[in-house]
């Protein structure tokens, strides 16, 4: 990652178990950062509201989530989703840290909860985004950044080309999605924080 020229890192929590060994990994590293939630695939998880507050003031911890909401792969469990992710837009209202929203077939529902629990004071990404460009301007109008992935370089992703060339730079993120949805050319490959160069190239390029 130095080599590239990538000097700050996000190590994202997925679930409240797994966020102490996260912690001890990252700790000497001060270019290294931490978020704390329990992904919406991952609600079934061990959760105690009290332990999620405590884990998410720490001052490693500078955002919340990755939370959200994902009826694609898991709509059985669409209530706790709901539940877990209005707890976790009350905390990130709460200690003024944003949010790292995934979101997956839940476009209406995704966007009426950030609405309805204040979640503009925050504010957050929507993360590895793969959405239209209606939902991309509702967002913003909630003060969320747009967060693009590896995906954008991938031959099939001709919708999200259109969304990243119509989206304004000042809203504009990029990311890894580490270890996964390596850019090409590394595409296949474990994912990596220098890799991001690669998605940043390739989003300039579009945008000219």
């Amino acid at each position: 990652a130095r080599q590239a020229n990538v000097k700050q890192l996000l190590s994202v929590g997925v679930t409240l178990d797994s966020f102490e060994p996260m912690l001890e990994l990252i700790q000497p590293f001060d270019n290294v950062h931490a978020s704390c939630g329990v992904h919406p695939l991952d609600v079934e998880s061990h959760f105690e509201l009290t332990r999620f507050h405590q884990y998410a003031s720490h001052p490693k911890v500078v955002a919340i989530g990755e939370t959200g909401l994902d009826y694609h792969y898991q709509p059985e469990t669409a209530e706790l989703q709901k539940l877990r992710f209005s707890q976790h837009i009350e905390t990130a209202v709460a200690l003024n840290k944003p949010l790292i929203i995934h979101t997956r077939n839940a476009r209406a529902d995704t966007l009426e909860m950030l609405r309805d629990g204040g979640a503009e004071r925050c504010g957050g990404v929507i993360h590895c985004f793969t959405e239209d460009l209606a939902f991309a301007q509702a967002a913003m109008e909630l003060g969320f950044y747009i967060s693009i992935s590896g995906i954008v370089t991938f031959r099939q992703a001709t919708e999200l080309k259109e969304v990243v060339k119509a989206l304004p730079l000042e809203r504009l993120l990029i990311e890894t999605d580490s270890p996964y949805l390596a850019p090409v050319p590394h595409r296949g490959q474990q994912n990596q924080p220098a890799y991001v160069v690669e998605v940043a190239a390739y989003i300039a390029q579009l945008k000219n």
